[in-house]
């Protein structure tokens, strides 16, 4: 049983202005800021892959600077889940595909040619290979907006996600609309669906109560792997228009909250040879103390 904890982000430009995780020997460093983070966490989650394609020396950078046992998630680019996306996210030989508009022009995978669709999963997977050819490569998160719901069309981006990835690839994915888990019925149907695909079921903590929040399913659907994504609990934030993510996820769990947290990853844990818990705290330095909090509580779990 193996129990991975680690942070959605070390490079946020709170946590570096705040100047309370990184000694000032490495701040400015980007090589010595992974390598002090990999040095005190097991895990990271890359997320700048959800705002751009990811570059393969980029990747490279990631597995050398790490130690050999350490494991990254990466994020889907955001075009791939159904999210909105700027054209300026695109390659720039991608957009020239493209008839001209304004770069901050919103499109959706649905709206662009096949071939380019195609083109961009095939840089995305390319850039994947250091990190695979590593053994640094854990899961490929795909975080899914609040309009992909349970229905025909929701099933199929989803489906089309998972099934895009090599097989030795693993997909995890978070679902973000109530719906998939209304009631003991839609639990069990979201979580056969998941199965199915040879998906691993994410776990989200976050505040309840709103179409595009679900409910913590602490059930894994793979055998060898669970992931658990802690996005905190500020009620207050989480639909707050124009809010910075940093300042969305803008939250420290207590005490109690990490001892509670810590038994259901446990339990959790004990059903799946591996199990990567991500917090997604990135306001300044509250992601590492929440992970460091937690590790803690996980340390006094039977």
């Amino acid at each position: 049983m193996t129990i991975r904890v680690g942070t959605a982000s070390w490079t946020d430009k709170t946590l570096l202005a705040c100047g309370r995780f990184y000694p000032p020997a490495v701040r400015d460093d980007a090589a010595g800021r992974l390598r002090y983070y990999a040095a005190r966490f097991p895990l990271a989650e890359i997320d700048a892959s959800y705002y751009a394609l990811p570059d393969p020396r980029q990747a490279q950078a990631w597995a050398e600077r790490t130690p050999a046992d350490f494991v990254f998630n990466i994020k889907s680019f955001r075009l791939f889940t159904g999210h909105q996306t700027p054209l300026r996210a695109l390659d720039p030989d991608l957009r020239r595909e493209l008839p001209p508009a304004d770069p901050e022009t919103v499109v959706y995978a649905d709206g662009l040619p096949a071939e380019l669709r195609e083109e961009a999963w095939r840089r995305f997977l390319i850039a994947l290979d250091p990190l695979r050819m590593s053994g640094k490569l854990g899961a490929v998160h795909f975080q899914f907006p609040p309009w992909i719901q349970p229905d025909r069309r929701g099933m199929m981006r989803v489906r089309d996600c998972v099934e895009h990835l090599d097989e030795d690839l693993v997909a995890a994915v978070e679902l973000r609309h109530a719906s998939w888990y209304d009631g003991a019925a839609a639990q069990a149907s979201t979580l056969d669906f998941l199965r199915a695909l040879g998906a691993a079921h994410t776990v989200a903590d976050m505040p309840q109560g709103y179409d595009n929040t679900v409910p913590a399913l602490w059930q894994a659907t793979r055998q060898d792997l669970a992931v658990v994504r802690l996005h905190g609990r500020n009620a207050a934030a989480w639909n707050s228009r124009g809010a910075a993510s940093s300042s969305r996820f803008q939250y420290e769990y207590t005490p109690e909250e990490l001892a509670e947290l810590a038994r259901q990853v446990r339990e959790l844990a004990r059903r799946v040879r591996e199990t990567h818990v991500v917090l997604n705290t990135n306001f300044e330095d509250q992601g590492m103390r929440n992970a460091q909090g937690l590790i803690a509580a996980l340390q006094t779990v039977a």
